[in-house]
């Protein structure tokens, strides 16, 4: 697929920018403002007991396995072919909720060009997800230069940009005696764990951020993958770390809590500093980068883990038309199959009682299913120390197998967390009553007892089509 000239190789900031790109979004940046000072709190316990984990983990094991397939290689290595597929799947699948969760934060920002009304009207943000999500296959389909331009200019114009700004405008207020919404006070910064609902919150910010491992794909399309992979992984980190807590809080400050919408929270917040610096103006040129941003967000996940099911199914186990790649080496049915699927999950949100609470029911069956492939990956990693110690790699864990077993057993405690804690309804669900929040149980169980079904029931039907033939 990829030439082998060093002309051709992705620097390591094209590599760092895929990652901010797939992983930096100024969609959560409203979530975690809900929470003031105390977020501080919430992102330093994510990032020691998930974030950092999973980039060390993804950085020793693309580092020696350096194949495009990813996750879906380090389980199979580990585990066989039926986990890998499972892993890789959970990677692939869990985009279907994942992308119009996105996308409906950049339906809400073009809303705000236009008429911020329409960033709550259903009809509105479903028409924008389809049209975005077709647009983003058909980008897809070129090389992986056009797949990287978009990574790299939509993480710095549609997050970093907006990110800096909102920080810049919210210190300004500040700073000029403007109103603060929280108090920065020491008990502030501690939470209080009083209900299931408190540790459903706290769930949820323990992995605000994932992908990590998703630019492993990328890793033979980079120069010297054993030394510059890992260096772009920890320079991405670094960035997202910071911007999201300095982004949370400049919100935070700005916007009651009580008033933040989820999928369009972000505007609101520029929209009233634009207005406290007599800059309406601005208003729509920072929404469109931002919504260019999400489009751009969409763009590098889709190859990705759709890499890593083209794997699979040239190894059987899945329909040969899975198979099909372009002049490019790129995977257009997948592309395609994945882009109708996540179409048809968006519909959701118009059976549900807002906007909002479909983000919220989306986004939550994502990490419910990307948490699967996680638990599969670190697992992976503990096992592969012990029955592959020969493969080499550009970067290993330090510790030994202690430290593997440090890093992987830590971020294996906060993923079972997480899942159990994530099928707690969030207060907004709550609210709208029983029915409401049965469903929204129901909804998640049913999606996770299905697409977990499906890879384990194509490998089947592959093993046994096999023997057959035998």
């Amino acid at each position: 697929m990829t030439d082998s000239g060093a002309g051709n190789k992705l620097s390591v900031f094209t590599l760092m920018m895929i990652n901010v790109a797939a992983i930096l979004s100024l969609r959560a940046l409203p979530g975690l403002a809900e929470y003031g000072w105390g977020l501080i709190f919430y992102l330093a316990l994510g990032s020691l007991s998930f974030f950092i984990p999973s980039a060390l983990v993804a950085a020793e094991l693309a580092s020696g396995w350096d194949d495009e397939g990813g996750v879906y290689l380090w389980v199979k290595e580990a585990f066989g072919p039926k986990w890998g597929f499972v892993a890789i799947f959970m990677q692939w699948v869990e985009n279907l909720p994942w992308f119009p969760a996105v996308l409906a934060f950049a339906a809400s920002a073009v809303a705000y060009i236009f008429n911020p009304q329409l960033a709550e009207n259903k009809w509105f943000i479903v028409a924008v997800i389809q049209v975005s999500l077709w647009v983003a296959t058909f980008l897809n389909f070129r090389d992986m230069k056009l797949s990287a331009f978009f990574s790299s200019s939509g993480a710095i114009v549609g997050t970093i940009v907006p990110g800096i700004l909102i920080i810049v405008l919210g210190v300004d207020h500040v700073l000029s005696g403007g109103t603060v919404q929280i108090p920065f006070t020491s008990a502030a910064l501690m939470p209080d764990i009083e209900s299931l609902q408190d540790l459903m919150l706290l769930a949820a910010m323990l992995i605000s951020f994932t992908g990590m491992e998703m630019s492993a794909v990328h890793v033979n399309e980079v120069r010297d993958p054993a030394v510059n992979y890992p260096k772009a992984i920890f320079a991405a980190s670094a960035l997202i770390i910071g911007l999201s807590a300095l982004g949370s809080l400049a919100i935070a400050m700005v916007v009651p809590a009580d008033g933040v919408s989820l999928s369009a929270g972000v505007c609101q917040a520029f929209d009233k500093l634009f207005q406290i610096h007599k800059m309406e103006f601005m208003t729509p040129v920072i929404c469109l980068l931002m919504a260019y941003g999400a489009l751009t967000m969409v763009i590098t996940w889709m190859v990705g883990p759709s890499k890593g099911i083209r794997e699979v199914a040239s190894e059987g186990y899945l329909p040969k038309r899975w198979q099909k790649i372009n002049k490019f080496g790129i995977p257009t049915n997948i592309l395609i199959i994945q882009s109708g699927l996540s179409a048809l999950v968006s519909c959701v949100i118009l059976f549900m009682p807002t906007v909002s609470s479909a983000f919220m029911l989306m986004s939550a069956l994502a990490v419910q299913l990307y948490l699967i492939m996680y638990l599969l990956m670190f697992a992976a990693a503990i096992r592969l120390r012990y029955t592959r110690p020969d493969v080499k790699r550009g970067y290993t864990i330090p510790g030994g197998k202690i430290g593997i077993w440090c890093v992987s057993g830590l971020a294996i405690i906060t993923c079972i967390f997480v899942f159990i804690f994530g099928f707690i309804p969030p207060k907004a669900v709550l609210d709208e009553g029983f029915a409401a929040a049965a469903g929204y149980i129901s909804f998640l169980v049913a999606g996770i007892v299905v697409f977990t079904y499906v890879p384990i029931y194509f490998y089947n039907r592959a093993i046994k089509k096999h023997a057959e033939l035998k």
